[in-house]
C-alpha cells in the first residue's frame, strides 16, 4: 500500500476470498459484445428466438397485469415465490408428469439462481460432484465459486454413460460424491438425451451409492423428432428439480424454479433470503398472466417450428463442409450441436480467427473444469437464433479457418516437423 495508507489497485487482489482464484468468466458472456456487432454470425449463445413472441398483445398483457396486481406486483414479495406463480409452475409440471403441489416450490431467478443456491447449500471446498464432461458451462461458473473437486462423465449418443459413472461411483464409494449434476434431455452443450434404460440405472445407483441427482430441465418442450422420454425427477421424487420459462418465454424475466424434498427446501429458502430477499414480483405477475391467458403453446409451436429447420440447416451445412475428421451430434431436440475436431487442434486458438472471418462459437474446453485438459478439440454451436441461411454461411466461414489449420499441420508432417 502507499503511505498514506489508500489502497492501491494492484493491492486488492490481498482482500479476494480465496474461492475467487477458482473462479474464471463465462466463456458464452465474453461472447456477447463481439456477438452484437453487424458483421458476426453468432453461433455462441444459446438464446431462444423471442422474435416470435406477438409483442403488442404483451404489451396490452403487462399493462393489463399491473393494474389488476396494484401496488402488490411493485412491493416485496415472499421468498419463496408468489403463491399464483407456484399454481403455474403446477400446471406447466403436470405436462411432464410431475405431479406437485405450490408447496414443493421455490421460484428463483432463472436456473441460474437456483444453481447457485444449491452449490452454496451443499458444496464445501474439496467436496466431489460429477456432472456430464462435456457440462453446461453456467454450472460449472456456479458450483466453481465453492471448490468442489469436479468429476466428469463421458456422454455418446444415448447421453451420459451410465457404465463409466458406476465405475466412478464404485472407486468412491457409498456416500462420498456430494450430488450429480445432469441435463438429461437434449443437453447442454452436447444436444444428446440420456436414454429411458440409462436414467433407470441412474436412478438405481443413486440410492446404492446415497447420490443425490439434480435435474437441470430448460430443453425438454423443445423436441422436435422421437419419442420423449420421462424425466428423472417424474421417476424418483428425491431428484432435485430445476425449470425455468427462458427457452419457452423469455430468459428476460429470469423466472425459474426448484422442485425438491422438504428438508432441502426449508435450508434453500433460508440461503435464499440472504440472496435476494425476494425475486421480482412483476416479473413473476407478467409470467402468470402469459402462461394463463395467451396461446403460450401456439407461440412454442412457431419457435419450435424455426428450431428445426435451424438445426436442419446447420447438420446439412456440417456435412457439406466440414471435414471428414471431424464428427457431430444430432440433437432430437434443445439448441445446440457438439462438434469434435482432429485433437490436435484447439478450438480456443481458433476462435480468434473465426472472429475475424465473423463468427462466434464456445470453445469446448470451457465446458469442462478449469483444471481439466479435455475438451479443447471441440466446440458448442447453436442453432437457435440465426436464420438457415446465415447458419450456412458461418459454417462455411468456420470450414474455411478449420481448413486452414488442417492445411497447416499436414504441412509441418509433411516436412518432417511433426509426427502423425
Amino acid at each position: 500500500m502507499a503511505e498514506t495508507g489508500l489502497i492501491q489497485f494492484d493491492d486488492w487482489v490481498d482482500f479476494y476470498a480465496s474461492r475467487v482464484e477458482s473462479m474464471r468468466t463465462s466463456a458464452v458472456r465474453d461472447l456477447f459484445a463481439a456477438a452484437s456487432r453487424p458483421d458476426i454470425i453468432s453461433l455462441s449463445g444459446g438464446m431462444p428466438d423471442i422474435r416470435v413472441l406477438p409483442l403488442d398483445q404483451l404489451a396490452e398483457l403487462a399493462a393489463k397485469a399491473i393494474v389488476s396486481e396494484g401496488v402488490a406486483g411493485l412491493q416485496y414479495g415472499d421468498t419463496t415465490g408468489r403463491i399464483q406463480i407456484k399454481e403455474v409452475v403446477c400446471n406447466l409440471m403436470r405436462d411432464l408428469d410431475i405431479h406437485i403441489s405450490t408447496g414443493d416450490l421455490i421460484i428463483t431467478a432463472g436456473a441460474q439462481q437456483a444453481l447457485d443456491l444449491l452449490g452454496k447449500a451443499f458444496i464445501d471446498p474439496g467436496d466431489v460432484i460429477i456432472t456430464e464432461g462435456p457440462t453446461y458451462l453456467g454450472a460449472l461458473q456456479a458450483f466453481s465459486a465453492y471448490q468442489p473437486d469436479i468429476r466428469t462423465i463421458e456422454f455418446d449418443s444415448d447421453g451420459m454413460r451410465i457404465d463409466l459413472l458406476e465405475e466412478e461411483l464404485e472407486r468412491l464409494g457409498p456416500g462420498v460424491a456430494k450430488f450429480l449434476y445432469t441435463v438429461p434431455t437434449f443437453n447442454n452443450p452436447g444436444g444428446v438425451t440420456m436414454s429411458l434404460e440409462r436414467r433407470r440405472r441412474l436412478i438405481e445407483l443413486s440410492h446404492q451409492y446415497e447420490l443425490m441427482i439434480i435435474e437441470d430441465d430448460p430443453y425438454s418442450r423443445l423436441r422436435f423428432d422421437g419419442e420423449p422420454v420421462p424425466s428423472l425427477r417424474s421417476m424418483d421424487e428425491r431428484v432435485i428439480y430445476l425449470g425455468t420459462v427462458s427457452k419457452i418465454f423469455a430468459p428476460g424475466l429470469r423466472t425459474g424454479w426448484i422442485i425438491s424434498p422438504l428438508p432441502i427446501r426449508g435450508k434453500l429458502n433460508m440461503i435464499k433470503q440472504g440472496a435476494d430477499l425476494s425475486g421480482s414480483p412483476i416479473c413473476q405477475v407478467l409470467v402468470e398472466h402469459y402462461f394463463t391467458e395467451m396461446d403460450w403453446r401456439g407461440t412454442l409451436d412457431k419457435a419450435r417450428a424455426k428450431y428445426i429447420e435451424r438445426r436442419d440447416a446447420m447438420l446439412a451445412a456440417l456435412e457439406e463442409f466440414f471435414p471428414p475428421e471431424a464428427q457431430w451430434t444430432h440433437p432430437q431436440g434443445g439448441l445446440f450441436v457438439w462438434v469434435t475436431l482432429p485433437e490436435y487442434l484447439d478450438t480456443a486458438k481458433l476462435l480468434s480467427v473465426a472472429l475475424e472471418n465473423g463468427v462466434t462459437f464456445v470453445p469446448g474446453d470451457g465446458c469442462y473444469p478449469a483444471d481439466s485438459d479435455r475438451g479443447r478439440s471441440s466446440m458448442r454451436i447453436a442453432f437457435c437464433y440465426e436464420e438457415p441461411e446465415k447458419i450456412r454461411e458461418a459454417i462455411r466461414r468456420l470450414s474455411l479457418v478449420i481448413a486452414d489449420r488442417l492445411d497447416l499441420y499436414r504441412a509441418f508432417i509433411n516436412a518432417g516437423a511433426l509426427k502423425p
